[in-house]
Formats: structure tokens, sequence, C-alpha cells
């Protein structure tokens, strides 16, 4: 059985860090592609940052390039994404997944961490 883990969200003001980890569990976690997702009332669920599992190759959204930076931790299984440099626009749920390797979409996630940024 496939199992999230997510933690780390949280509250913080504009400027502020946060880093989110997910322990991930029920497959073979450093041969799996993995990324992270968020979602903001009203609005769709997009990708983060993903991270391939092979090649180790790495992608940003724009809007959080320069600021956050996902890792991984194969031999505890985790995931991680360190988010500085907080703005509201960050406000989210965000979510831990399985991505299909070299694209961006995701294969199912978990419940996810709330990261609130107030100004």
């Amino acid at each position: 059985q496939v199992r999230y883990e997510e933690s780390g969200g949280g509250s913080v003001q504009a400027g502020g860090s946060l880093r989110l980890s997910c322990l991930a569990s029920g497959f073979i976690f450093r041969v799996t592609c993995m990324g992270w997702f968020r979602q903001a009332p009203g609005k769709e669920r997009e990708g983060v940052a993903g991270i391939y599992s092979e090649n180790g190759v790495i992608y940003y959204a724009e809007s959080v390039k320069g600021r956050f930076t996902i890792s991984r931790d194969n031999a505890n299984n985790t995931l991680y994404l360190q988010m500085n440099s907080l703005t509201p626009d960050d406000t989210a749920m965000y979510y831990c997944a399985r991505i299909v390797c070299n694209s961006r979409s995701a294969v199912d996630w978990g419940q996810g961490t709330q990261v609130t940024v107030s100004s």
C-alpha cells in the first residue's frame, strides 16, 4: 500500500522559510521519480518541483525557481522541499507525489500539508 506522510507545513510571515518532508512507503523509493505539487483555494493543482530517480534531473515551476529546493534521501525514503523567501502567493496545500519519469505528471499523491504565508 502506497503511503505518504507529509509534514513541515505551517504559518509563516512573508520572507520566511519552511522545510517540507515526505516519508514514503509501499514502493521502491530510490527508483521512483518524485515531485511536489500544490493547490491554492480556487485554483488547480500545479507542479512545484520534481526530481527524477536515475539521472537526478530536477525541475522547478518558474514561480519558485531560485527560492525552493527539492531533494531526496533514498536511504530513508524521504523527499524534501526547502522553501525560502516565501510570499503570500505560496499559500496552498502542498502534496508529495510519485510522478511519471521524464514528465511532470503525478501518479498519485498524499494527503498534503498546509502552508500559509501572511504579508
